[in-house]
């Protein structure tokens, strides 16, 4: 066998990582931050450099039992521990098990005065001795304007910062550096992104009145990462990044079908219903019946024994709960049993992101079969047209990933073409369901049709969903040469179909009644003649007899005659031989 070259056996040797612990950002470095060599996060001010700092080495002592050691030039210790403590980790309990140990150096410039030759080795001699108190295999510096703030010379900033890193790398410490944000450059100075192994640029910005976080990664020497921007949060446990995971499309899928509460809607895909974890788009105008199609789903689900999460971002759960009695349907009594559970929100509450992560950690907390989704559009009209698809893509690759259904409503903007409005995430679903207003005959109704159903034999008609009070109940649209009536020109139609045909069944059985009719007064006709001939023919036997008796009667009269007359022999033995034949003569 042939020996791999030397470019080919170089690049099957991966770079050591470091994991961070933190929610998606190890997916986007691709498992983490370069192990033994120094990271620098950089940004303004608000944009969480401290908080993800801090997070890396609290993460790195309780899951990976790496202790840290973190050297702040700005907070103290005690400020630093209530600050961290927000994100709920215990920094005063890890401190106290020396797991972390938190060294504040006061560096005041107006304090500071000038003389000889500037160097960090104080720094060194501070920062190695806590290394080494607990073995430490993670540091976090913040940050680091205010320790060079004091020195002008640039030459020497550079060397000291090279010197910096160069005695990080020689510890064999994972270290996060933070540093200010300038205004024509990554850092104040512009530096230290240049001696960095790896840059991470956080930002904060404003957009709509609606402020988002995002995170960058703009270097990482001898690895692969991810370059795009990435939304992040920083919520009860800890800060979160939201990369788009599923372009791997690697999901396990189910071959099971559930039912979607609607009998002859299951019917139109093939009798049985959706795929259980699949992603299901239901889109309409106003009043066309979403909310009530997802209730009767979420009912079917929840009675079936499945816990069904419902996320409204236009009505309150008491006023679904209220107008669902209008069609019969009790959802207090599975709110009750906590298979179903609301949650509400107003879509201006939060920005995209912060939606996003409440909605991650709700569907954690309530571990549901069936999620919904009403509607999908007022998160996605928070961002951008991309930021709304990216949303809705890392919400099903969330949702996949852990087989659950879920069903997203669509508010379609009246007289935008279908495929306009729903471009932004309808190529990401797996079925979708169209419900649209037909008007016509001065009414106002609701049709319902199948636009895909992928993996399934589905109906391609347009069947109209009538709401009641027993509920909804989807009948055939009447479609003929006047086209589709739906209301009640359909019922219209129907009753004249109805009358006419009527009418032929009424003129069918007056035909009938005809022709029976005139079989009964054929039947009496041939029974008259098969009378008249029965007569003719018993009165012609009749006449028969009589004839043969009076032929008789003159023969015998005749021979008795002949007697009489003496008539001669020949005569006479004739007639006795006829009257004996068995004689001879």
């Amino acid at each position: 066998m042939k020996k791999p070259g030397p470019k080919l056996a170089a690049s099957a040797t991966r770079l050591p990582k470091c994991p961070t612990g933190i929610q998606g950002l190890d997916e986007i470095t691709d498992g983490g931050l370069p192990r033994g060599r120094p990271t620098l996060v950089c940004g303004g001010a608000g944009c969480g450099k401290t908080l993800l700092a801090a997070e890396f080495l609290v993460r790195g002592a309780v899951q990976f039992d790496e202790p840290g050691v973190l050297m702040a030039f700005e907070e103290t210790e005690k400020e630093l521990k209530a600050n961290v403590a927000s994100l709920g980790f215990d920094l005063e309990g890890l401190v106290r098990r020396k797991k972390i140990v938190v060294d504040y150096v006061h560096v005041e410039r107006s304090e500071m005065q000038e003389s000889g030759e500037y160097d960090l080795e104080g720094l060194f001699v501070r920062l190695g001795h806590a290394i080494d108190s607990i073995g430490a295999k993670r540091v976090v510096l913040d940050t680091l304007e205010v320790l060079f703030a004091s020195l002008p010379n640039e030459a020497v900033l550079r060397s000291e910062l090279r010197r910096l890193f160069r005695w990080l790398k020689e510890k064999g410490v994972t270290a996060v550096i933070t540093a200010e944000r300038g205004r024509e450059s990554l850092t104040r100075h512009g530096l230290e992104e240049y001696v960095s192994d790896c840059v991470i640029l956080l930002d904060h910005r404003v957009n709509d009145q609606i402020a988002t976080r995002h995170l960058r990664v703009v270097k990482y020497r001898g690895a692969l990462h991810g370059t795009n921007e990435f939304p992040f949060l920083i919520g009860d446990d800890g800060i979160s990044v939201l990369p788009i995971t599923s372009l791997a499309l690697n999901h396990q899928v189910s071959t099971e079908r559930i039912a979607t509460g609607v009998p002859r809607l299951d019917a139109m895909l093939g009798g049985k219903g959706f795929f259980r974890s699949s992603s299901i788009l239901l889109t309409g105008t106003a009043g066309t019946g979403k909310t009530t199609i997802s209730s009767n789903f979420a009912h079917a689900a929840a009675r079936r024994g499945e816990r069904v999460l419902f996320f409204s971002f236009e009505e309150s759960p008491n006023q679904i709960v209220r107008n669902m009695h209008s069609i019969g349907l009790q959802l207090e009594p599975l709110v009750k049993r906590r298979l179903l559970r609301f949650h509400s929100q107003r879509p201006s509450l939060y920005g995209l992101e912060m939606h996003l992560a409440t909605m991650f950690k709700e569907i954690a907390a309530f571990q549901p079969q069936v999620v919904i989704i009403d509607p999908i559009t007022s998160l996605m009209d928070l961002g951008t047209v991309s930021e709304g698809k990216g949303m809705v893509t890392r919400l099903i690759d969330y949702l996949k990933a852990g087989q659950v259904t879920t069903l997203f409503t669509s508010l379609t903007q009246g007289g935008h073409a279908l495929q306009q409005s729903e471009s932004g995430m309808s190529s990401l679903m797996d079925a979708w369901i169209l419900l649209q207003d037909f008007e016509g005959n001065g009414e106002r109704n609701r049709v319902l049709y199948v636009l895909k159903a992928r993996g399934m034999a589905h109906s391609n008609q347009i069947r109209e969903f009538l709401i009641s009070d027993h509920g909804i109940d989807v009948v055939d649209a009447y479609i003929g040469a006047s086209g589709v009536l739906t209301g009640s020109a359909r019922v219209a139609q129907g009753d004249l179909e109805k009358a006419a045909v009527l009418a032929s069944q009424q003129e069918a059985a007056q035909l009938k009644r005809e022709v029976e009719r005139k079989r009964k007064a054929l039947e009496r006709q041939i029974g008259d003649l098969r009378a008249d001939y029965e007569t003719e023919a018993l009165e012609l036997r009749r006449i028969a007899e009589q004839v043969g008796t009076r032929t008789l009667l003159l023969g015998t009269e005749r021979t008795a005659s002949g007697i009489l007359r003496q008539a001669d022999a020949k005569v006479a033995a004739s007639t006795r031989s006829k009257a004996k034949p068995g004689r001879k003569i």
